[in-house]
């Protein structure tokens, strides 16, 4: 891995210009959660003060790529197309995008379609704009989409990246599968086979050495708060590079 950064999911607690002062002495990489207290609709120009790298996390809290409801989801395309131009103007190097979900297993069908169509759509819209856009695989719950790496050729096939989640895959049992699949960019956290604990590198099962031994050019520790995002830092240091 060429960049370890640190997503701003560890700082949630505390505005984004606080939070870019917060992470500022550990890392010259940030990925922003541009969302709730993050969101780069509101923090753009604080965001393009810091002579920092950027990788983009389009919002999580509202939206979904996936939706059958053609309105929701045409508009949660436009939420990301917004956000990719803000990416543009800040410079940021990669826009990581979630791939939907659909809580009504009669409608999943459904749902499926309408992710093809938005990925269609985002294929089209990366054509415009220089932030590379990555696709994240989902963890192990059966509403989420992109779980496994069979769903990997739709994603690159309409010229899309791809974000490899380490807890995520490791859920589903797939992570040495997906690490063959040369991801764009990586998110790095822990946690136990059993639930997506998002836990400080180091404290559950994943094999870090294998993970940092993949060829890509930036990752982000992506921990739930700040002591385990410290301790995370402090495990992968100790990893030979």
């Amino acid at each position: 891995m060429n960049t370890l950064g640190i997503s701003s999911n560890c700082c949630l607690d505390v505005s984004l210009p606080d939070a870019l002062e917060r992470l500022l002495p550990y890392t010259d990489f940030v990925e922003i959660l541009s969302d709730g207290r993050h969101s780069l609709f509101d923090f753009e120009e604080t965001a393009a003060s810091y002579s920092l790298r950027y990788s983009i996390h389009c919002p999580v809290s509202d939206g979904n790529i996936a939706e059958p409801n053609e309105k929701i989801r045409a508009a949660s395309v436009e939420v990301i197309k917004d956000i990719a131009e803000i990416a543009d103007r800040i410079n940021a190097e990669v826009l990581v995008l979630h791939p939907g979900y659909c809580l009504d297993k009669t409608l999943f069908s459904a749902s499926e379609t309408a992710l093809l169509r938005s990925i269609e759509s985002l294929g089209k819209l990366q054509e415009e704009y220089t932030v590379r856009f990555a696709m994240e695989n989902m963890g192990s719950l059966d509403c989420l989409h992109f779980r496994y790496p069979e769903f990997l050729d739709t994603i690159r096939d309409a010229g899309l990246g791809f974000c490899l989640d380490v807890g995520h895959a490791y859920l589903n049992g797939v992570l040495d599968a997906f690490l063959q699949k040369h991801p764009d960019h990586i998110h790095l956290h822990d946690n136990d086979g059993l639930c997506d604990l998002h836990a400080a590198c180091g404290s559950g099962k994943i094999d870090f050495l294998k993970v940092l031994s993949c060829s890509v050019k930036t990752g982000v520790i992506e921990c739930m708060n700040w002591k385990d995002t410290e301790r995370s830092l402090e495990y992968l240091s100790r990893i030979p590079k």
